[in-house]
């Protein structure tokens, strides 16, 4: 009945848990919800006074698809004080968020039978973009032994004459982890060499908690750039999720193609949402360091709760906002023994809702969003450990 491109494709895990907790909350049930993949702080006051001024002025009518001109430029801007790399509004468009970026590009370049390199565990949409384009996803394991850091030995290695793009995301979502610029420059070496397309999203840019080197747009510029995608978006540094805004920079002639394919299908992003947008990018930045440290604060606090029990390992994340324990101690054969079932589990005894790890390619893990209040945390790391204590015995962790 249906296109036979849906046939391998499955639909996304983190929303599917973010509407078992909406109905839990219209039950009447007390929920912790950790699922979230967007801050919990409202939008800075100046963004939200632009958008008000953006109505008043009755700019609510069609742009180019693209984006207006001052948004453009004023990605580029950023991008230049951030990072020191030339790009011009030519190369930018504006999309309704990261995931549109991520899905524009995949129909642009990915043709039946290609190979898309990627890193597990990784944001569930990655893969699945690259299986809508009968395209084949190609994944590369990390590990928590190293905060799961991206490695380009183990990329290039899975390099075949069939490999048309890779896509990297840093820092990472579900693990908060990295890749290095070292590391960085490897892979756009041989990709250059090789002819292959190097796809960044950079959607938690701007949430990484210690001051290490991490310039990867200006990495890519200087070895690969005619065939580099960076995304990006304003949802996470911004508290925009719900304004829908992110971009890509790319080629011009690549910038062009997608252009077509966004002006065949959604057209510009909200005229509103662009007004909004150009003042989080040009005006001030406080408001993201202020989030960063109190999420880093936050960090610190549920990791340290949560990894109190020994049934429980987690690495403390670099950047974005989630938790990844590994629960494996917790689970047993003849009790619980899956972190799915552990999810499912802890949302019927103690309406705690997290992702369970099999969304991310590994099972045994938990994704925890600390994108909530530290009341909101200690509540539901208190609710989190009763339940892992009633099933310890079972389990045989046992505090």
């Amino acid at each position: 009945m249906f296109a036979q491109r849906l046939a391998g494709v499955s639909a996304s895990a983190t929303l599917k848990v973010a509407a078992e907790a909406e109905r839990l909350r219209r039950a009447g049930f007390s929920v912790v919800d950790f699922s979230a993949g967007e801050p919990d702080f409202p939008t800075p006051e100046h963004v939200k006074d632009a958008a008000h001024a953006a109505i008043t002025a009755n700019f609510t009518r069609y742009t180019v698809a693209p984006g207006i001109p001052e948004l453009r430029e004023a990605v580029c801007a950023r991008y230049k004080l951030d990072y020191g790399v030339e790009i011009t509004p030519a190369e930018v468009l504006m999309t309704a968020g990261g995931k549109q970026a991520l899905i524009n590009t995949a129909l642009a370049l990915f043709d039946a039978g290609d190979e898309v390199i990627t890193h597990a565990p990784y944001w569930p949409t990655i893969p699945e973009q690259v299986k809508l384009m009968s395209a084949v996803p190609v994944i590369v394991p990390t590990s928590p032994d190293d905060g799961f850091t991206v490695h380009a030995d183990a990329i290039l290695a899975a390099i075949t004459p069939k490999t048309k793009a890779i896509i990297l995301n840093s820092p990472g979502n579900p693990t908060g982890g990295l890749i290095d610029e070292p590391s960085l420059a490897k892979i756009a070496d041989e990709a250059a060499r090789r002819g292959i397309w190097i796809v960044v999203d950079l959607c938690y840019e701007r949430l990484i908690y210690d001051p290490v080197p991490h310039n990867l747009p200006k990495v890519l510029f200087d070895r690969h750039r005619d065939k580099t995608v960076l995304c990006g978006s304003t949802s996470k540094a911004y508290a925009m999720t719900g304004w829908r805004c992110g971009w890509t920079i790319a080629p011009k002639a690549l910038t062009a193609a997608f252009n077509v394919i966004q002006g065949q299908s959604t057209s510009n992003i909200t005229s509103i949402t662009q007004k909004a947008a150009l003042a989080a990018l040009t005006g001030p930045q406080d408001a993201v360091t202020d989030m960063l440290n109190e999420y880093r604060r936050r960090r610190d606090a549920i990791h340290g709760w949560l990894t109190a029990h020994p049934g429980i390992t987690c690495v403390k994340p670099k950047g974005a906002f989630y938790l990844f324990p590994n629960i494996s101690g917790l689970l047993s054969a003849d009790g619980i023994a899956t972190s799915n079932d552990f999810a499912q589990a802890l949302i019927e005894k103690e309406y705690v809702v997290v992702t369970q790890g099999e969304a991310f390619d590994a099972p045994g893990y938990l994704r925890i969003s600390y994108a909530t209040s530290m009341e909101q945390l200690k509540e539901g790391a208190d609710r989190f450990l009763r339940f892992a204590e009633s099933i310890a015995p079972k389990a045989g962790a046992s505090r």
